[in-house]
């Protein structure tokens, strides 16, 4: 039962995924360590309680190893039952001898297995990409309290709104990635082992003469390092619907750095750009944004996938047919997509570049007017809240008719001849309380 090699799953068309540790934690290989892990752990936890031979412990574990089995093979052949378990326990049946075959899967059904082995990946791909998480919450920290008060427009619906700092900005960014980190450390820590048997009631372990089979499902789970579930969850599927969201919410959250990033990085603007951005084909002279990207392309995909899997909590019956089916690919999907775009994400952080200048100057796109709010608030005591509403109306027409600054409009104002105009029309001194957020902010830990 030589592995043959893996066509499929290489990444050819999912270079936000490829490479990445979540792709080598979630591939067939993977998943089927898991499924081994799973089948091994379970005689484990029998021949600890006295329900089946230590050698018989011995011999599963010994032959429970990916090298010996065809993942190809068990893929064909899990047609003719619906799941790759069915071929899987015959064949390592088989490896562990006439002798001790009997302990393999005892007691168990094929959903037991699949989805204990699938936490099992879950786990060991989620403790993956938790640290690229850590790395880019560390660099935007550091970008936050680098540029703390470097002045920049603040964008609302497409337009220049108010002054901001890009050090309110990358806190914001680090604010969703440590929301991110929560969900998934909570999710993780809570990833339960299944074990119900064929309709969730553990009859089977009982009649094979376990006195309490509620202590199997712990002591199976401590095996495999899983939590011990309070109930089967062969159609509770909060675990699954729980990784469907911490997923998605990451992918979501990284998302929101890359659209600002792919913003900030037009030509046009350059206000910030990627460490090292990609080639063209066909243009030499371009550096794409390529790290942001991947990490947009992951977030606009990440959504459905979780749809998918929210839609299989309506299962049917004590085990489903299709709904438990239909999470398989999505969530192997979703945890490779979420997992590339952490790695990308930390890469994109770590590299990027800020040009202060830049913001500096776009400030004064707008000949002043990015700071009409504040003067709307700082004329009205001197001219009165009409006669100031009429003056900055009529002067931003002619900031742009005259291309004159509107501190230079204001000048010719005889009753505002006693204000600091400088510092009223002075985008870098309406940033508002934008440093203290920063400041709060990177009190998170």
């Amino acid at each position: 039962m030589t592995s043959a090699p893996e066509a499929p799953g290489t990444g050819l068309l999912a270079p936000g995924w490829a490479g990445s540790p979540a792709a080598d934690a979630t591939d067939d290989r993977a998943w089927l360590r898991a499924l081994l892990d799973a089948e091994s752990a379970l005689t484990r936890a029998q021949a600890g309680l006295g329900l089946a031979p230590a050698e018989a412990a011995s011999a599963v574990t010994e032959a429970a190893d990916p090298a010996r089995f065809d993942v190809r093979s068990l893929a064909e052949r899990a047609r003719d039952g619906g799941n790759p378990v069915i071929p899987l326990v015959a064949d390592l049946t088989k490896a562990v001898g006439e002798e001790y075959g009997p302990y393999v899967h005892r007691g168990a059904t094929s959903q037991d297995v699949l989805d204990t082995a699938t936490m099992l990946v879950a786990a060991r791909t989620l403790d993956l990409l938790l640290p690229e998480l850590g790395r880019t919450e560390r660099a935007l920290a550091a970008l936050a309290a680098g540029h703390r008060d470097t002045a920049m427009p603040g964008r609302t619906l497409t337009q220049h709104a108010v002054p901001t700092t890009f050090g309110l900005k990358a806190a914001g960014w680090r604010t969703l990635v440590l929301d991110a980190r929560d969900r998934i450390t909570a999710v993780r820590d809570a990833l339960p082992a299944q074990l119900g048997g064929a309709a969730g009631t553990l009859a089977a372990f009982g009649a094979y003469g376990a006195a309490d089979p509620t202590v199997l499902s712990a002591a199976y789970a401590r095996e495999l390092g899983l939590r011990a579930p309070e109930l089967p969850w062969h159609t509770l599927r909060t675990p699954v619907a729980d990784l469907a969201g911490c997923l998605a919410f990451a992918a979501g959250a990284l998302g929101k750095i890359a659209a600002d990033v792919l913003t900030l990085s037009r030509t046009e603007i350059g206000e910030v750009a990627e460490g090292s951005g990609g080639g063209s084909s066909a243009m030499p002279h371009k550096a794409n944004p390529v790290r942001s990207t991947l990490i947009a392309a992951a977030a606009r995909r990440a959504p459905q996938l979780a749809a998918t899997l929210y839609g299989s909590l309506a299962a049917g019956d004590e085990r489903p047919a299709g709904a438990w089916h239909a999470e398989w690919e999505p969530l192997r999907d979703l945890l490779r997509l979420t997992g590339g775009a952490a790695r990308d994400a930390a890469e994109l952080t770590e590299g990027l570049r800020v040009r202060p200048d830049a913001m500096r100057a776009h400030l004064g796109l707008t000949h002043g007017l990015i700071v009409s709010e504040r003067l709307s608030a700082e004329l009205a005591p001197v001219l009165g809240r009409a006669r100031a509403r009429a003056l900055l109306a009529e002067l931003a027409e002619r900031t742009f008719a005259e291309d004159r600054t509107l501190g230079e409009l204001l000048a010719d104002v005889p009753e505002l001849s006693g204000l600091d105009l400088d510092a009223l029309t002075d985008p870098a001194r309406y940033t508002g309380s934008a440093g203290a957020l920063t400041d709060r902010a990177l009190e998170r830990r």
